[in-house]
């Protein structure tokens, strides 16, 4: 059953397709946004239970996203294999990733503790704990292995910030136009960053990693591309220097990179280029998830310092 006047904001089609996944003295009474995403609507379900108590759910639904089958087909499988692992992910509870069902495709999954933590106190104590977690990530090895990962961006379609260092930003896209280093395959999470892993965070010194999110872009590829998204991310967010400070923090906690530093350093630069078209698109729920301070513009800034310091490491 559902409380429709409390779970109005989930569309009619989709509360009928949730409906026969709760039992049957099971009632959705509430239904509120998670912000953060950027790709999908993201809700939390809270479910009143036969005994008097409540559980909640997660639904996440894309309204606007041409790749939603193929993302939602990825993530309900790889929601399936982490069962059996020790990585704090959700369980999957439905799919329907073609909207037979639903007004949009959708996914419903079960409700893990803590939240996204996106504040600059503590990053110190949380760097070390998600570079743990990556090395654990890249650690698995499933059955069937997910598809060979995509490179997110090229030499052309890199966005160079207005009053950038020119020199360094040229330098950058001629390195990218190389090919990609060969190497060992490792199972990546494709979009490992602050925004989708959460903390039991009573205080920013004891902190707790308590789970892995979005899981639609799973691939086989090297490490580096997970090390560095994650390093490109913490830059925008933190200040280009806990960018630099994590592929470090990564071996500290046993990971492996590529042999050379010229090797890594192409997937640093690779992914920070990336970081370049959709700046715009990760202020928004950054700002809405209460840091305020971070415009599109602070994060070009911030960009073209990483950047820089990238390039000048190489010279």
């Amino acid at each position: 059953m559902t409380d429709i006047s409390e779970a109005a904001a989930v569309r009619p089609k989709t509360l009928t397709w949730v409906a026969p996944h709760l039992s049957p003295d099971e009632r959705i009474i509430r239904s509120e946004p998670l912000h953060g995403g950027i790709t999908a609507e993201v809700r939390r379900l809270t479910i009143s239970t036969g005994n008097g108590g409540t559980r909640d759910l997660v639904l996440r639904t894309f309204v606007d996203a041409p790749h939603a089958e193929d993302w939602l087909s990825r993530e309900s499988g790889a929601l399936s294999q982490l069962t059996e692992t020790d990585v704090p992910a959700p369980e999957l509870v439905a799919v329907d990733p073609t909207a037979a069902h639903c007004e949009h495709p959708s996914l419903l999954m079960t409700h893990l503790t803590g939240r996204t933590v996106l504040d600059d106190e503590g990053v110190e104590t949380r760097v070390p704990q998600l570079a743990r977690q990556l090395v654990a990530i890249h650690a698995l090895r499933p059955a069937a292995r997910p598809r060979e990962y995509v490179a997110m961006t090229t030499a052309g379609t890199v966005v160079i910030p207005k009053g950038a260092d020119t020199t360094a930003w040229a330098a950058a896209i001629d390195l990218i136009r190389n090919p990609p280093p060969s190497c060992e395959g490792r199972y990546l999470h494709r979009d490992f960053q602050p925004g989708n892993v959460l903390f039991d965070a009573p205080g920013p010194a004891s902190a707790r990693l308590t789970g892995v999110v979005d899981w639609a872009a799973t691939s086989w590829g090297p490490a580096d591309l997970d090390a560095a998204h994650c390093s490109a991310v913490l830059a925008l967010l933190h200040g280009p220097e806990w960018g630099l400070r994590f592929t470090d923090a990564y071996e500290e906690a046993g990971g492996t990179l590529a042999a050379t530093a010229s090797e890594r350093l192409y997937w640093r630069v690779r992914d920070a280029l990336a970081s370049s078209e959709e700046l715009q698109a990760v202020a928004q729920p950054w700002q809405e998830s209460g840091r305020t301070d971070l415009t599109a513009r602070v994060l070009e800034g911030r960009l073209d310092a990483y950047v820089g310091a990238l390039m000048g490491g190489a010279g």
